[in-house]
């Protein structure tokens, strides 16, 4: 016995006709003109924003985490030299793999000598700084970076940062720790002032008079003086190097594109071309208006986003009849669970630029078109209901942008 069609939103399949899906959206649509009215308060700005959120299309169904946060909804930790935010688990519960920072440091400030516990990965949005970064060997890593590079610092390296220019530099931290805290960094300066004076004199080897003039609180980001010319850092700390250590900053905007379309492009940077990074991989992916990032999954790790620039909109299948759509801008954050299918699509009349980040060695997934024009024909036309000419117009490879 067959069961029971399902009813979609209550309605009987059969009262859409013959039209399918099309049927389904058009009688829905004339539905959603009464039921999805709302005469009470509305915060109007954000439905705006969000409109696949306020009114969801016809194929979202049951629970899905939450796959959208902004860096606009949190707090700004303003310092004289800069400032600091954060998106973590804390914020965005489904990310349970990373957290991100997004920080700006004026010409001459620093973020101060630290560590952390979790590997940094950072992305440049603008503007330009210098950064250096010590080696266990002892050897110093320096290096200038600007829009549309990168960084990595393992966890435990000591390193710093300082804007450079007129106008400093504004960059993107992802660290590989759902929990991470911006909070917890190890300060040079908070380690100074939580050590008794005298140890301190012993270790420098300086008299109490000079150990006066340390910090007595966290310094965290702060003005200071633009420095010398990068050679000249450079010959300054590494005068006794005893060896030529791994490269921590890529140019990732400038490399030629791993895959390029006439509807954009994807930039792939993982342990392969970046061999420092071997817990985060990453993809910056630009989808030009019209384009789509193609339906995907990724097997080995949860992806989270974060747009740059431009508008889309994207659906999280996360089976067992679980879908959910939300709309996305510049400086918001997406999640997209482990394994589950996805698309990202140019919903705006500019190139939508977006970062791909995995806690991972490297950058893995999966295209729905890929795998349904190698499997046998007879297969995919038993299962999509398609005569061969349609499969045939299905593009056959990854082709990542659409």
């Amino acid at each position: 016995m067959k069961s029971e069609a399902k009813k979609i939103d209550g309605v009987a399949p059969s009262a859409y006709g013959s039209g399918g899906l099309a049927g389904r959206e058009n009688t829905l649509r004339a539905q959603k003109d009464i039921s999805a009215s709302d005469p009470g308060p509305r915060n109007l700005p954000l439905n705006r924003q969000n409109p696949s959120s306020n009114l969801p299309p016809v194929t979202d169904h049951g629970t899905v985490p939450p796959i959208w946060y902004s860096f606009d909804l949190v707090h700004r930790r303003m310092q004289e030299g800069g400032w600091t935010h954060q998106v973590t688990e804390r914020e965005l519960p489904s990310s349970k793999e990373i957290a991100a920072v997004q920080m700006r440091i004026t010409a001459g400030g620093y973020r101060e000598l630290h560590w952390h516990v979790a590997d940094e990965w950072a992305y440049m949005l603008s503007g330009k700084a210098r950064v250096t970064v010590l080696n266990p060997d002892g050897t110093m890593f320096i290096d200038d970076v600007e829009q549309g590079d990168l960084w990595l610092f393992p966890a435990a390296y000591p390193h710093s940062i300082q804007g450079l220019g007129d106008n400093g530099c504004e960059f993107l931290l992802v660290f590989n720790q759902g929990e991470f805290s911006e909070e917890s960094t190890f300060l040079l300066s908070d380690w100074l002032s939580h050590t008794p004076p005298e140890v301190l004199a012993k270790n420098f080897r300086l008299p109490l008079e000079s150990i006066a003039k340390l910090p007595t609180d966290s310094l965290y980001i702060f003005r200071g003086n633009l420095p010398d010319s990068l050679e000249s850092d450079i010959a300054e700390a590494t005068a006794d190097a005893r060896s030529k250590g791994p490269s921590y900053t890529f140019k990732l905007r400038a490399m030629t594109p791993t895959k390029k379309t006439a509807m954009g492009d994807a930039r792939i940077v993982d342990s392969r071309n970046f061999p420092v990074s071997q817990k985060i991989a990453a993809a910056l992916v630009t989808v030009k208006p019209g384009g789509l990032r193609e339906l995907h999954w990724h097997p080995n790790a949860s992806e989270w986003q974060y747009y740059i620039q431009g508008s889309g909109r994207m659906t999280v299948f996360n089976s067992s009849e679980q879908s959910r759509t939300m709309d996305f801008n510049a400086n918001d954050v997406g999640f997209v669970p482990a394994v589950a299918g996805h698309y990202i699509e140019n919903t705006g009349d500019t190139d939508l630029v977006f970062l791909e980040m995995f806690v991972a060695p490297q950058f893995v997934d999966f295209s729905l078109n890929n795998w349904i024009r190698h499997l046998p024909r007879t297969i995919a036309m038993d299962h999509l209901g398609l005569d061969s000419e349609e499969i045939d117009q299905i593009p056959p490879g990854k082709e990542i942008v659409l």
